[in-house]
């Protein structure tokens, strides 16, 4: 009986490294190919790895929690058949087969890195397959605990729906969602005057209990290492100007409420959010400079590379770090289409879904930073860019109006840009561009 040992590939993003989040299987199991083996988490994504190989799991070569570098052995599998499609991604004798074409039905191995004899880097060694009984008597993985310290759950809140009585990582997502953890990558909703009055007393909640011990360690590692790298990368390399403008968002208010009462956009999230990326999207087809990139070149010279097309960028704050996945071709969607994409796109990052493909490949970003509280501020480009825009939070405000004073829905536009691309003129008539959309959206029916 013949054993196969599966290493653990590239996915196709430059992969270097990856931490075992959960095993799907157990020794023991049997296994067909393409039958989801392990879930693994990269710099960019969460990603489940299918076996090229049908057989019984033998050994399990890494526990969750390690990070293991590409090429390092993670399962074993025992009178395993290799799979006749060249997906699986290994030759006949075990070895690394050449890349294939994508699956589109799910498989995610297109090849391997350097470094076959690397060994995996236990960073919680008693930390195993098996689940962990705590003492309340919930019983949930290492990592399903450590997502629910991160997301400010309390486990023995959550009604487990795991086979064996165990809370899931999807039990511990749901109960997040519930208590609003992820109003961070939701968009407003029309604010209403009883909203923003002062109330007669304050009551602040309860400051949490610091933890316990002077002072603790975090790894800096997959999502908040990607980021890091990038946005120093970004901030040390592209001189970076800001500029904005406050707005009267009133009209766009009505819009998104009108919206929300239409048929066409009964089964769809309708927020500002919706009608800002449209107002990004056509100022920038009146400024293209906004979505250029600079490239520099390996002769040491440089080009400014223009973009004819809008991969809009909405950044999302995640229990996993910053991602800033993009809708493709953008301009090309009417605002049905662009809602619904815009709703599919928070889904996926609030359940740990983006796809790496769907972070690459940017033009401009939006960052929502309105859904903080948070007025105005400088956000750094992401990398590869030459242009973001905060939308600030709407508040009702007096706003002089035809010589009086009344109450209007006001927001602050802000960006920031890559002054080797944009110059000032450029940086201030996209922001009052997208200004006026907000100001007047009937002007998208130009």
């Amino acid at each position: 009986m013949s054993t196969q040992t599966f290493h653990l590939p590239d996915v196709g993003e430059g992969l270097t490294e990856a931490e075992i989040v959960q095993w799907r299987v157990a020794p023991g199991d049997a296994v067909a190919v393409n039958d989801v083996l392990v879930e693994i988490e990269t710099a960019k994504s969460l990603v489940e790895l299918p076996s090229p190989f049908a057989g019984t799991v033998g050994e399990l070569l890494a526990a969750e929690g390690d990070t293991v570098t590409v090429g390092a052995p993670v399962i074993t599998i025992a009178g395993a058949a290799e799979a006749q499609d060249a997906s699986a991604g290994l030759s006949a004798h075990g070895e690394p087969a050449a890349a294939p074409e994508p699956d589109p039905a799910g498989a995610v191995l297109v090849g391997y890195g350097t470094g076959a004899g690397a060994t995996s880097r236990r960073k919680r060694p008693a930390e195993r397959t098996e689940t962990v009984r705590a003492s309340v008597g919930v019983v949930a993985k290492p990592p399903v605990r450590k997502l629910a310290r991160d997301l400010g759950v309390t486990l023995a809140d959550v009604a487990p729906s795991g086979p064996a009585g165990e809370v899931t990582r999807e039990d511990v997502v749901r109960q997040a969602e519930q208590a609003s953890v992820f109003r961070n990558i939701a968009t407003p909703e029309a604010p209403t005057v009883r909203e923003h009055t002062i109330p007669v007393a304050h009551v602040a909640p309860p400051a949490p209990a610091l933890s316990p011990g002077r002072e603790e360690a975090i790894p800096v590692k997959g999502v908040r290492k990607a980021t890091a790298s990038g946005m120093v990368r970004s901030a040390y390399t592209a001189p970076h100007v800001s500029v904005w403008t406050d707005v009267d968002a009133t009209r766009t208010m009505e819009l998104v409420k009108r919206l929300k009462a239409s048929p066409d956009f009964a089964d769809i999230k309708v927020s500002p959010l919706l009608i800002m990326a449209r107002a990004v999207i056509w100022a920038v087809r009146r400024t293209p400079l906004i979505g250029a990139a600079w490239i520099d070149k390996e002769d040491g010279s440089a080009e400014i590379r223009m973009r004819n097309y809008v991969n809009l960028g909405i950044a999302a704050a995640t229990p996993r770090g910053l991602l800033v996945p993009n809708i493709k071709d953008a301009q090309d969607l009417n605002m049905r289409e662009l809602a619904r994409a815009l709703e599919k796109l928070t889904l996926t990052a609030r359940d740990g879904k983006t796809s790496p493909a769907d972070q690459q490949g940017g033009t401009v970003t939006i960052t929502n930073i309105g859904v903080f509280g948070m007025d105005a501020g400088t956000p750094i480009i992401n990398p590869g860019e030459s242009g973001i825009v905060a939308m600030g939070t709407i508040r009702q405000k007096p706003w002089v109006v035809d010589g009086e004073v009344r109450p209007r829905f006001v927001t602050t536009v802000s960006g920031s840009f890559d002054h080797r691309v944009i110059d000032g003129d450029g940086m201030s008539r996209f922001i009052a561009d997208v200004a006026s959309i907000l100001e007047e959206p009937a002007l998208l029916l130009d």
